[in-house]
């Protein structure tokens, strides 16, 4: 697709953003939109994949008919059937009338299918049989019925690890995946995107309640873009929308925008210690994780290992005892036997140690060498983080500690 179709396309869906792999779920729904193939669209939860089927029968010789979506995880078991396929009076307790189904209320249309990972074994074998030959049974009844629709279906799970698992029918997952569409996480898409997206939820947010647009300065930028996001466009609307009803005021003449800092910003955003690995769509062997898999988790634990040693290691560079160890004869004062000089500047290895007051504590200590180094630094957060080794944000999440105290500007 040419760049400004694409652009059209995303105005008149309300599509944010210039990711490249965006970009590719758009133009293969565009593509597949004329065919009667079933679609399967896959990614996170949150990511926008709701959006990919509005398109796909916008784009299609049925978007003259009906355009109904359906949540089959939000459908209890014991009803689920008589949702999709409808039934017959009195085919059981509360059935006091006949009853269409999705299936027939969307003949000539198209049925939207989210969530259909969590479809029931027995729904599964009757979902296939429509597929395949367009026939269906209500509950209660011994009638064969006709529908003519285009289903498009959705999951955040693992299909093929849950088909592994016995949890879904082998033959239902090879009639769904004809055509895959892969919606990317938020935290895959381009970095730009991730404010875009930011902007028009604030500004959207207060226009409808007449308050000032939040605007983010650069560090704040910066701190945004490096989340995970791993609620994705979802979570991120939520707390566009909160932040904007917390920090914003009503207009006034001449106080149309106003500014946050990361310190302000980092409030709003939950702590990434319990979301930090991700959900994944990669292929899993029957009864394990696949080695991506493995491989991911062992990284992240290394990764916040690494994060504590090195703290650890910079407080007692710093001439901080912890736990009354000491380092054994021969080594450098101030310096632990396990950590490389290499790892510090010239200027760092010749700094003798200051003698610790009896007492003091670890928390003590890295708050004084993280105020150290932003006065290094002309109060920048990026190479004080880089110079002490740390996240930028342990750095912003201090700042907002030290303000909300008043210890500290």
């Amino acid at each position: 697709m040419e760049m400004q179709e694409l652009q059209r396309l995303k105005n008149k869906f309300d599509i944010i953003g210039n990711d490249a792999g965006l970009n590719r779920a758009l133009e293969t729904a565009v593509a597949v939109a004329p065919t009667d193939l079933t679609v399967l669209i896959t990614g996170e939860s949150g990511v926008g994949k709701e959006n990919i089927p509005q398109i796909i029968h916008q784009f299609s010789r049925r978007k003259t008919g009906k355009y109904l979506a359906v949540n089959c995880g939000a459908i209890p078991e014991g009803t689920i059937n008589a949702e999709l396929f409808g039934h017959e009076k009195g085919a059981f307790t509360g059935a006091i009338g006949e009853r269409k189904g999705y299936f027939e209320e969307a003949d000539g249309g198209t049925l939207f299918l989210d969530e259909i990972g969590e479809l029931p074994r027995e729904t599964q074998a009757l979902l296939l049989r429509v597929l395949q030959n367009g026939e269906f049974m209500k509950v209660g009844s011994s009638k064969v019925e006709k529908t003519d629709v285009r289903v498009i279906a959705a999951t955040n799970v693992n299909l093929a690890y849950a088909v592994a698992t016995g949890k879904f029918r082998e033959d239902l997952y090879y009639r769904l995946t004809g055509i895959q569409i892969q919606m990317p996480a938020l935290r895959e898409r381009n970095k730009d995107d991730i404010y875009l997206l930011f902007r028009k939820f604030t500004s959207d947010f207060s226009e409808r309640y007449n308050l000032c647009k939040v605007n983010l300065n650069h560090d704040a930028i910066s701190l945004l873009t490096a989340y995970r996001w791993p609620g994705n466009i979802r979570q991120l609307k939520n707390i566009a929308e909160t932040v904007t009803a917390l920090e914003s005021r009503p207009v006034t003449p001449g106080s149309e925008r106003i500014e946050l800092g990361p310190a302000a910003l980092m409030r709003y955003l939950p702590d990434e210690k319990d979301s930090m690995l991700p959900a994944t769509t990669g292929s899993q062997p029957a009864g394990g994780m696949s080695d991506n898999d493995k491989q991911m988790i062992i990284k992240a634990i290394l990764d916040l290992k690494q994060e504590v040693d090195r703290l650890k290691e910079i407080v007692q560079a710093g001439g901080i005892q912890t736990g009354g160890v000491q380092a054994p004869a021969g080594i450098p004062a101030g310096l632990p036997h396990y950590v490389d000089q290499s790892d510090f500047g010239p200027e760092e290895q010749q700094i003798e140690p200051e003698a610790a007051p009896e007492g003091i504590s670890i928390r003590k200590a890295s708050d004084e060498l993280i105020e150290r180094a932003l006065a290094k630094h002309g109060g920048k957060v990026k190479p004080a983080a880089a110079e002490l080794g740390i996240s930028e944000r342990t750095i912003y999440r201090k700042l907002a500690e030290w303000k909300e105290k008043g210890k500290r500007p």
